[in-house]
C-alpha cells in the first residue's frame, strides 16, 4: 500500500514536472532577433495588411512609407507609395501616450517629441512586445536646446506595442507587429515620421501657454509636411483596427493637456 501511495507521489510530480515545462516552452516566444520575430509574427501581419494595401493601389513592400502621429487626437495614420504620389493606407489608435501638447524639452518631462524625425532601427527585444526608435532628438530640436542652454534632451522615444508608455506611444500588439514588419519589409530608411500635437489639416495648432517662442516656427513646418497628405482621403476611407468603417466627420478638439 506505501509503495502504491510513493508510486502516485511521484506519478503526479512528473505530470506537474511535465506540464510546467510545457507551458513555458509554449509561453516564452520572445524573439531572438529581427528574423525571429519576423518568423513569429511577419506572416499573420502581412496577411491583415494585404486588403489595405489593395485597396490603395499600392504595391507590397512600398518604397516609401509615412507615419502621422496626432497626440490629441491619438491616432496614427499609414501612408504609403512606389512613386511620386502617396496613398492613405489605414490608421490605428494610439493606446497610451504620456504628456500634454508641446515638443519634448528634457529628460524626465513625459512628453511625446512633435517634429519630422525618422526610424532609426528596429527592436525585437523590446519589453513591449515589439518596437520601433524614432530619431529624436533631431538636429533641429538639438539646435533650440543649445540656444536655450538646456543639455539633457532625453531620448530612447519608440512606437511600441502593450497599452502603457511614458514618453513614447503605444499601439497595441496587433498594430505593432504590422508596423514593425512593414518597416522591416520596406527598410526603416524609408520610413518618415511626424508628429504633431494636432491634425493641424484640421485646424491651428493648440498652443500651450508655456511653449518655447520657436514653437510656432515649428507648426509651420509640421504643417507643410502635412499638406502631402490629403485629408479627405483618410476621411473617407479610415477604418479602424476592428476593420470597421467610421465614415463620420473628422473633428477639431479644443486646446487642452492630453488626457
Amino acid at each position: 500500500m506505501m509503495r502504491r501511495r510513493n508510486l502516485l507521489v511521484v506519478a503526479l510530480f512528473l505530470v506537474a514536472a511535465a506540464a510546467t515545462a510545457t507551458f513555458v516552452i509554449i509561453a516564452y516566444r520572445a524573439p531572438r532577433d529581427l528574423a525571429e520575430a519576423l518568423r513569429l509574427y511577419g506572416g499573420g501581419a502581412r496577411a491583415r495588411l494585404a486588403p489595405y494595401f489593395a485597396k490603395a493601389r499600392v504595391a507590397y513592400p512600398p518604397r516609401r512609407i509615412a507615419l502621422l502621429a496626432f497626440k490629441r487626437e491619438r491616432r496614427l495614420a499609414l501612408w504609403a507609395g512606389d512613386g511620386t504620389s502617396w496613398r492613405f493606407i489605414r490608421d490605428y489608435p494610439i493606446l497610451a501616450a504620456s504628456g500634454r501638447n508641446g515638443p519634448k524639452l528634457r529628460q524626465g518631462d513625459y512628453q511625446v517629441p512633435e517634429g519630422l524625425y525618422r526610424i532609426e532601427y528596429l527592436n525585437p527585444f523590446s519589453s513591449y512586445h515589439l518596437s520601433m526608435k524614432v530619431s529624436y532628438p533631431n538636429a533641429f530640436d538639438r539646435k533650440q536646446a543649445a540656444a536655450e542652454h538646456r543639455a539633457n534632451l532625453g531620448g530612447d522615444i519608440f512606437i511600441h506595442g502593450k497599452n502603457v508608455s511614458i514618453g513614447c506611444m503605444a499601439m497595441g500588439d496587433t498594430a505593432i507587429e504590422e508596423l514593425f514588419t512593414l518597416a522591416a519589409d520596406s527598410g526603416p530608411d524609408r520610413i518618415k515620421v511626424v508628429i504633431a500635437p494636432a491634425d493641424l489639416r484640421v485646424a491651428g495648432a493648440p498652443m500651450a501657454e508655456d511653449a518655447p517662442r520657436w514653437v510656432p516656427g515649428l507648426y509651420q513646418t509640421i504643417a507643410a509636411a502635412l499638406a502631402d497628405f490629403p485629408l479627405w482621403l483618410e476621411s473617407n476611407n479610415t477604418i479602424d483596427v476592428q476593420g470597421t468603417s467610421k465614415m463620420g466627420k473628422v473633428m477639431w478638439i479644443g486646446k487642452g493637456a492630453l488626457k
